[in-house]
């Protein structure tokens, strides 16, 4: 790899055309965006990893379950005891 300051990069990077410049940004912002993907597919994994283990749990009783709407309020009650509140 060239071993070159982001200053160098940039002062070459603006000496090119307009098209030029273009390409790179289109290029760099492509690069941007497929690491983002790779991070979200990482995180997707790993929920689907921890759903699939509290399944499991729940499915040999280790675990037990509650409703939506009590989950919630007690998400609520956690935060809100959290702020203060």
């Amino acid at each position: 790899m060239i071993n070159l300051s982001i200053e160098d990069i940039e002062v070459a990077a603006l000496q090119l055309s307009a098209a030029e410049r273009t390409r790179l940004a289109r290029c760099l912002l492509l690069s941007l965006e497929q690491d983002d993907m790779e991070l979200d597919d990482s995180i997707l994994a790993s929920w689907v990893e921890e759903a699939e283990r509290r399944g499991d749990a729940y499915d040999r009783g280790e675990m037990g379950a509650i409703d939506f709407d009590e989950s919630i309020a007690r998400a609520r009650a956690r935060i809100a005891k959290h702020r203060g509140i």
